[in-house]
């Protein structure tokens, strides 16, 4: 039955379309707005890798995967299909079953998918756990150039050559916020205490590093793209990504890949783990560097995020494939510069990109060591469920390419709400007073770019 349900959505899929170049605005990011723009109140995503920017518009179809089943939706006609607990095979199934070698798939992965993954499923809840479309329409954006593939028909390509041609008259953004750095700062004292329990956890050797969150909600009235711009032109992000799917509307700036997989079956990650503030004084950025490199406690947790790394990595690579390729580097991501290390690896015989997402998810840098003591710790001392934070938006396409970066420095809108989440990875020598200034430190890079339009 499940195979079946798979032909069927891909029977009803449209071929690709044809593809023609268009001018477009010097700068990506604003031409990817532009091209959102274009498209109305539907669903879409934009993703930023390598200098380039995709957006994804007008879904031809799309699937919403739970911890039991997942729903397909295509050409009008909607449909369940059960995934018997493995929801990461069921979208490798469903994308093995489309016809023509040419199509790409975006979308996220909640935190909470990693309860299936890693966990209890209890946990997981009943919201959604990942989305992913497959676009009518898609633009591929590098500075002055569009490259436009639809399957919806001439006048949605012209519609879109003419919003990067002519932009409609924007509305003026001004700061959402008179005082960003009091909000980043605002009410310790609830974090700090999660901190000091979780210390205590370690110590009485539950576990060995826990990656604890806090949200900062914000006022009504953002309006995320001009937050995605704003904030872009001030951020060094590994990807960036725009998107309303799925039932969530987001703009952020990662500063690391879950990972990243190629047609040929290289496979890597990045953890990043370790952080100092970033700011505009370059004598005090060394001087701060210097410090990271040093500190015993930011080496330490570093180290922890690289060893499950490496092991999780050669749980589906071919042995002795896997290796440590950078091992203590220095990435400045918008207001902070991080530890960073890339471990990489060849994918063994028979396994797939999704397997590897699998075994990564969630990221460690947003989990912890072991991931499941982790995702338990997590459970306890958050307030609430993480949904999209700590998560992936992604990218995958025909030729075995899988893209996914982990959502972190995003503003967030969801149920009526918007809000920023910042973390710090706590191991025993955490203090509750350094964690929750490393989350300030990670909340300046949105916080002062937030925008609403007048």
């Amino acid at each position: 039955m499940t195979a079946a349900a798979w032909r069927e959505w891909a029977r009803l899929l449209p071929p690709p379309g044809p593809s023609c170049t268009a001018e477009a605005p010097a700068d990506a990011a604003e031409a990817a707005v532009r091209a959102v723009a274009s498209g109305g109140d539907g669903e879409y995503v934009v993703y930023e890798r390598a200098g380039t920017w995709y957006v994804a518009l007008a879904p031809a179809a799309s699937l919403t995967v739970g911890a039991d089943r997942a729903t397909v939706r295509a050409a009008g006609h909607s449909w369940q299909v059960p995934v018997a607990g493995r929801p990461l095979a069921a979208v490798a199934d469903a994308l093995a079953a489309l016809p023509h070698g040419e199509w790409r798939a975006y979308g996220w992965a909640g935190f909470d998918l990693g309860h299936v993954l890693h966990g209890d499923p209890r946990d997981a809840g009943t919201a959604p756990l990942l989305h992913l479309l497959l676009p009518a329409t898609e633009v591929e954006l590098t500075p002055g150039r569009a490259l436009i593939r639809t399957s919806g028909g001439s006048r949605a390509a012209d519609r879109i050559a003419a919003a990067l041609a002519h932009p409609a008259p924007a509305a003026e953004a001004v700061p959402l916020l008179a005082d960003p750095e009091a909000l980043v700062r605002h009410s310790p004292e609830a974090y700090q205490r999660a901190v000091a329990r979780a210390v205590r956890d370690i110590r009485a050797g539950r576990l060995r590093k826990a990656v604890l969150s806090r949200t900062v909600l914000l006022p009504s009235g953002a309006d995320l793209a001009a937050c995605y711009l704003a904030g872009r032109r001030a951020n060094t992000p590994a990807r960036s990504y725009l998107l309303n799917a799925g039932g969530w509307r987001a703009a952020g700036f990662s500063p690391e890949t879950v990972l990243e997989v190629t047609p040929d079956g290289r496979v890597c990650t990045q953890p990043l783990a370790g952080t100092r503030a970033l700011g505009t004084d370059p004598g005090h950025n060394r001087l701060l560097r210097e410090q990271l490199l040093a500190d015993a406690k930011e080496v330490y947790e570093h180290a922890l995020s690289v060893q499950l790394a490496v092991h999780e990595l050669a749980g589906v690579c071919r042995p002795g494939s896997v290796r440590v390729e950078e091992f203590l580097t220095v990435r400045e991501r918008g207001s902070v510069q991080h530890l960073a290390s890339r471990v990489a690896g060849r994918l063994g015989d028979g396994v797939g990109a999704w397997s590897a997402f699998a075994a990564l998810f969630p990221a460690v840098t947003a989990s912890g060591v072991p991931k499941p003591a982790a995702l338990r710790a997590i459970r306890r001392h958050e307030s609430e469920p993480r949904g999209l934070y700590g998560g992936a938006v992604f990218t995958a396409d025909a030729a075995g390419s899988l893209d996914a970066a982990l959502v972190l420095r995003t503003v967030f809108q969801n149920g009526g709400r918007t809000w920023l989440r910042a973390g710090a990875g706590v191991v025993n020598r955490s203090t509750p007073e350094r964690e929750w200034e490393e989350t300030c430190e990670k909340l300046r890079s949105v916080a002062p770019h937030l925008r609403r339009c007048r």
